[in-house]
């Protein structure tokens, strides 16, 4: 994996990406050439459109990072993989219209959007279908040597087993006799080099997923393979590395602590956050405050009860401020008190149930935002009952307000919505990931994916 800005990218997709948008590239170059051809015009010189190309590319890839095109499922299926393209293909050249229309002297393609729609659709999909079983293969994979044969190296074996994963599993070394929960292991007393052994494997990357590293630690084979060029890798930072997430049962203090991650650069990370927020959520509330007035006056109309709904929810530093939203639910729908909602919840009104899927009810809070309660991106906000109660049985809870909450975030791209201490515990993963290696590109990069859960609403509730 190349790490960007804090974040990790499989090298897999960086190919892919890059590949992209080299023929991104030349379908609008063709398809410019074939329009001029057809209607007897002097195609010029390509240095004289370099701009536009590159324009093309870079709006037409962003919405297809948006809607996930590079997301596991997509790399793992070509059907997903093409409907995801048609979506992004039809939103960038929407997009180019748009830009078109306000910007009259840049002239993307207008009359030749059509061909370039054609070859760009024809070109993505037939690469992928050239480079799908490369790509399913071990040969874009890390070769990983796993030192351990417990329950741990049995995890790294399944996650290696997914078709998104990076990295193929070549040796399991079983350092003790102990807790063998991978019968393929190979004892370490029957090799003589473990420094040549993973040379031998053309091994790039050797985990340590031992369950007791007292007394089994191999600090001088570990000192060798680290000179040899072999990247050594602790269990836990494999795993926040290869999910995206800070696994809660294996992760100690310690780790936290002494692991790369929340940085003092921060404050100016930070500064840059507040004055994104600040310019987004105001153009945003003016954009949109026809739609809230219009749906505001639908929801009186479609229920009794006011038309915004106010609840405490706690927020940075573990302040409670007021969250603002549409009402979706029956006005008596927390006389018993607050409750998780739940798939099909009856407290949720007939139009609640729309303006919650395609998150109508959630642009209120751009408020919230302006005044900097919430920030555009982060953890979600909870009630506090639910925050006094989770903080008691989930470790390291309390660590996600040290960041500001956000209307979305990396759990909520990432983890369907749950409405349970388990699912909790989950998006707590992600949330810790989140605010440990926080950095304007991850944040870009989340509101970038919101735009794939706005489209297929997994988990809206």
């Amino acid at each position: 994996m190349i790490r960007l800005f804090k974040h990790y990218i499989p090298h897999a997709v960086l190919l892919l990406g890059l590949l992209d948008v080299a023929l991104l590239i030349l379908a609008g170059e063709i398809a410019w050439q074939f329009r001029a051809t057809q209607i007897g015009m002097d195609p010029g010189s390509l240095v004289e459109r370099w701009w536009l190309l590159g324009g093309f590319a870079v709006v037409v890839w962003t919405a297809m990072i948006a809607v996930g095109v590079y997301g596991a499922e997509a790399l793992r299926s070509m059907r997903f993989a093409g409907a995801r393209l048609l979506v992004a293909i039809s939103l960038g050249i929407i997009a180019l219209s748009v830009i078109e229309f306000i910007l009259p002297g840049a002239n993307f393609w207008r009359s030749t959007l059509l061909y370039t729609m054609i070859l760009t659709i024809g070109f993505l999909m037939a690469m992928r279908v050239l480079l799908s079983g490369l790509l399913g293969s071990s040969a874009f994979r890390r070769r990983v040597v796993v030192l351990g044969a417990g329950s741990r190296a049995d995890r790294l074996r399944s996650l290696a087993q997914r078709p998104e994963s990076g990295f193929v599993i070549v040796a399991y070394i079983a350092m003790t006799e102990n807790l063998r929960e991978v019968p393929e292991a190979i004892v370490r007393d029957a090799i003589h080099d473990l420094g040549q052994f993973v040379e031998n494997l053309g091994a790039s990357e050797v985990v340590l997923a031992l369950e007791e590293r007292r007394n089994s630690l191999p600090l001088k084979d570990l000192l060798r393979i680290k000179t040899m060029g072999v990247h050594v890798n602790e269990f836990s930072s494999f795993l926040e590395r290869e999910t995206g997430r800070v696994d809660l049962d294996t992760v100690n203090p310690s780790w936290l602590i002494f692991s790369d991650g929340f940085s003092s650069a921060r404050m100016i990370s930070s500064g840059a956050k507040r004055i994104f927020d600040i310019v987004a959520s105001g153009l945003l509330l003016i954009l949109t405050l026809p739609i809230i007035a219009l749906f505001a006056a639908l929801v009186k109309m479609d229920s009794k009860g006011p038309a915004f709904f106010r609840q405490p929810r706690v927020g940075l530093y573990g302040q409670t401020f007021d969250v603002i939203k549409l009402r979706s639910m029956r006005t008596d729908a927390e006389k018993d008190g607050v409750k998780w909602a739940t798939e099909d919840d009856p407290r949720i009104t007939r139009l609640g149930k729309f303006i919650r899927k395609v998150r109508i009810d959630e642009l209120p809070q751009t408020w919230s935002v302006l005044k900097g309660e919430m920030s555009f991106v982060g953890p979600r906000p909870e009630v506090p009952q639910f925050v006094t109660d989770l903080e008691d049985k989930l470790p390291y809870y309390a660590e996600r307000h040290m960041v500001k909450p956000g209307i979305t975030g990396w759990a909520q791209i990432n983890y369907p919505y749950g409405a349970s201490i388990e699912d909790s515990r989950h998006k707590l993963e992600y949330d810790l990931y989140y605010a440990k290696n926080y950095t304007p590109f991850l944040d870009l990069l989340i509101l970038l994916q919101t735009l794939r859960v706005i489209l297929w609403p997994e988990g809206a509730r």
